[in-house]
């Protein structure tokens, strides 16, 4: 046999193995994925089979385990039997509007949690200020605190809040802590920060490890992305920012003279029992351990105003998209206007039309965004959607360098808002586990509009006149970014 049929018949073999790929990749990526993102992975095996394989069996699962998601159901079945025997706890849902109505009662269907009312809420836009008010808070405590961040740290800034839980402890409290495993393990001097928290007596325990030795694995960028700080079943906070400095340490960070600014909500009323129990179900999940003990039911917590609140926690656990459909549904059912922050604006087509259309029915929109980016690839995807935005009639403002806008909030008209740890990106609607707080009470929004206010007077208006004079290169790199987004 020569050469020349050697060559022929191994093309004839490639051409097989590919076409076999190919065949494989359009049964297998489109089912129960957006069309985006099955086009998105479809090309990028087409025009590059091995590396497209390698990486697709890499970060192509958008759900945990599924243990860990049956979990997540058997945990959901325990809040549904317990709110079923906490109904006085919940508000009156015949003074909502109708429309609010029908959102609170999807929210619930999706994650268990109803809208309970009596809750008070008030608003922290200062970095340092909310972490001095959260160590208050631990400072109060006197059976347990529950503390759940994406980034735990050590340092000056924080030292505050370490200090007030070793207290705690001295004084007998019980103090837990999750922080998610693959941010802290980055952040500068993770090795201090929990041989501190060891030292002082913290029980502590990783979020989503990513420990394939211990048997402990999953798509590795699918990650706990929540804040919350629970006080005795009392006091909760639930917000933007993470327990770290504002600049989170990074030579990076500090030669760019980077700033976070965030907005973090102390919570008082039945709703913390909310907050709690979204704790104790990702502390039950890590951990196999249930808080049956330090569970205070929102039926024994005395109403602390006229706020109607409603939990939403979303992420891979769940069956769908909670936090997007919850902004869908708000966004769609604006009446006057809607106002979005979102440091991470990477939005799907559903959220996009949403937006748009608002503006088409004569609603004010608003969107507010940083001047700069931290992360290249998201803020060139997040760039490439101003000019549609722009053009419908969306106003964009721009939070001034060097500052990074990463509080995460949004108000509908004059009496609902949203506030928690969701971005308004596709990572945030589908790989991380993140939580989101809806508010009814137009004393929370108008809290919410002096924020809003504050982010227009430090920053500028980005107009369409100015955004169609950026160059070529630029938006070049916007459209690019777009693309590799959509690979979820």
């Amino acid at each position: 046999m020569d050469s020349a049929l050697f060559a022929n018949l191994g093309w004839g073999i490639g051409l097989l193995v590919v076409l076999a790929i190919d065949i494989a990749a359009l049964i297998v990526i489109p089912k129960g994925r957006k069309p985006t993102a099955a086009m998105a992975w479809l090309l990028l095996i087409f025009l590059l089979p091995l590396f497209g394989i390698a990486l697709f069996l890499l970060i192509g699962n958008v759900k945990l385990p599924k243990k860990r998601r049956a979990e997540q159901a058997r945990i959901d079945g325990i809040i549904r039997e317990r709110v079923q025997s906490e109904k006085d706890s919940e508000a009156d849902p015949d003074t909502w509007p109708i429309w609010f109505r029908r959102v609170a009662a999807q929210n619930e269907k999706l994650t268990s949690l109803p809208a309970v009312g009596g809750n008070r809420a008030e608003l922290i836009p200062d970095y340092e200020a909310s972490i001095t008010a959260m160590a208050a808070a631990i400072d109060t405590a006197q059976k347990y605190v529950h503390v759940e961040f994406f980034i735990v740290s050590w340092d000056k800034t924080t030292e505050v809040f370490f200090t007030a839980m070793e207290n705690a402890v001295k004084r007998g409290v019980t103090v837990r802590l999750l922080a998610d495993h693959v941010a802290s393990r980055k952040a500068v001097d993770q090795k201090k920060t929990f041989a501190e928290l060891d030292r002082i007596g913290v029980i502590w325990s990783w979020m989503l490890p990513v420990q394939p030795f211990k048997g402990k694995y999953q798509r590795p960028d699918l990650r706990n992305h929540r804040k919350i700080v629970v006080v005795d079943g009392r006091t909760a906070f639930v917000g933007s920012q993470n327990l770290i400095d504002r600049s989170y340490n990074t030579p990076k960070n500090l030669k760019r003279g980077l700033k976070w600014q965030e907005l973090v909500s102390r919570v008082e009323g039945p709703a913390v029992a909310e907050i709690d129990a979204v704790f104790q179900s990702d502390w039950l999940v890590e951990t196999g351990v249930e808080l049956t003990d330090e569970r205070v039911p929102a039926t024994a917590l005395a109403p602390a105003g006229d706020l109607v609140c409603q939990l939403v926690p979303s992420g891979p656990a769940y069956e769908t998209e909670n936090n997007l459909r919850l902004f869908l549904s708000l966004i769609h059912g604006a009446t006057e206007r809607v106002i979005i922050t979102s440091p991470y604006f990477v939005p799907d087509e559903a959220m996009v039309y949403a937006i748009t259309t608002a503006c088409q029915r004569g609603l004010e929109v608003q969107l507010f965004v940083s001047e700069i980016g931290d992360q290249g690839m998201v803020y060139h995807a997040q760039r490439s959607y101003y000019d549609a935005l722009l053009e419908a009639g969306v106003r964009i403002f721009m939070y001034p360098a060097p500052f990074i806008l990463h509080s995460k909030h949004f108000s509908i008209d004059d009496d609902i808002a949203v506030i928690g740890s969701s971005n308004m990106d596709i990572r945030s609607f589908s790989l991380n586990m993140e939580v989101s707080m809806m508010v009814l009470g137009s004393s929370f929004v108008a809290q919410m509009r002096e924020v809003e206010q504050a982010y227009r007077d430090a920053g500028r208006e980005l107009t369409l006149d100015e955004w169609r004079r950026e160059p070529a290169k630029a938006t070049f790199l916007d459209g690019v970014a777009r693309l590799t987004s959509a690979l979820n």
